[in-house]
């Protein structure tokens, strides 16, 4: 369990009970939908809001937040590369990472990257308070264990698999694929092949979508 760092520039015990958080998040309206809820909390309040992971890191550096919201998957430097850059600046920074999918590869991601909590956003009315909290206590909070939701969505897949269906997910043929990663197109179909029963998938836009859901697949970036 990690110590809390102090509290930069607090100068009195009321200072200190507050608990200022750094909100990460690329949608707008999300990030004035969590500002709102928590400025009428007595015990919280945020200390900025910003839309990238780049922007996370400078603030966090800046104003040294008791904890951050971040999104996991935003344009440019994503949530999960900042939590481990903010993690190696500070390596007892409070973390809950946010995400839209309770994908079992995005989980791992965000718990290795150095965060102490997964939160899903349809969720943040109900648990964010209590979360928020718990973790400023020094506990963690995250869902269904990773194990679980394999056996319930599949199997992982392998570096050269997690490839061949990153490159499925920007529209490539098998030939140009194959062009891409030096292997022919018969091969690419072999791949394709183990990779739909790994995932339970149907066909190509069905194993797509569900590397989505897992977090196999960051739908954020550019192709």
């Amino acid at each position: 369990m990690n110590v809390p760092y102090a509290h930069v520039g607090a100068s009195s015990s009321a200072q200190s009970r507050i608990i200022r958080v750094l909100v990460a998040d690329d949608h707008q309206l999300l990030r004035e939908g969590i500002q709102s809820v928590l400025e009428r909390t007595p015990d919280i309040r945020v200390v900025a809001s910003v839309m990238d992971g780049d922007a996370a890191l400078q603030a966090f550096k800046t104003l040294i937040p008791d904890l951050t919201l971040m999104d996991v998957r935003m344009p440019g430097v994503g949530g999960i590369e900042a939590i481990a850059a903010i993690r190696a600046y500070a390596p007892c920074a409070r973390i809950i990472a946010l995400s839209t999918y309770g994908g079992d590869a995005l989980i791992s991601k965000a718990r290795k990257a150095g965060a102490s909590a997964y939160l899903l956003k349809s969720m943040l009315s109900d648990s964010m308070l209590n979360v928020i909290r718990a973790v400023h206590d020094g506990r963690q909070s995250w869902p269904e264990p990773p194990d679980e939701m394999v056996l319930a969505h599949g199997s992982e897949l392998s570096p050269r698999e997690l490839e061949v269906i990153q490159l499925v997910a920007k529209g490539a043929s098998n030939r140009e694929i194959g062009a891409v990663l030096g292997i022919s197109a018969e091969t690419v179909k072999t791949y394709m092949r183990i990779i739909l029963p790994k995932l339970r998938a149907n066909d190509r836009a069905h194993a797509v979508a569900i590397s989505m859901q897992r977090g196999f697949i960051d739908a954020s970036k550019p192709g």
